[in-house]
């Protein structure tokens, strides 16, 4: 068996990645400015964070306009949240696992 840190998901292990996917998890769909100030992070930073997960397929952007104004809605795809679950499982793994599960090793007792 190996150590259940190999399941993390690094495309959402950052912090502010990992948060943008639990915010979204949470809800069908979110606007970006909710979004933004759940998480507490500028725009420019959301921003770049939202697509690098939209270019993996996890977000899904979606425009639409109020009068003239145009506004952002953020959800998660299939794929965004499954990751997502299986991310938080493996840190519950990682939390749960005892030394000597994994392949090498684990802390001899004194």
């Amino acid at each position: 068996m190996s150590h259940p840190r190999k399941a993390l998901d690094t495309l959402i292990h950052a912090p502010v990645r990992f948060s943008i996917a639990a915010a979204l998890a949470a809800v069908d769909e979110a606007d970006f400015k909710t979004l933004r100030d759940t998480i507490e992070i500028t725009d420019s930073a959301l921003s770049k964070q939202i697509t690098f997960l939209e270019q993996a397929d996890y977000v899904k952007v979606r425009k639409t306009f109020v009068g003239k104004r145009a506004r952002t809605w953020l959800s998660l795809t299939g794929t965004g949240r499954t990751a997502f679950t299986h991310h938080v499982a493996a840190l519950r793994d990682i939390a749960e696992w005892e030394p000597g599960q994994g392949d090498g090793p684990g802390p001899t007792e004194s």
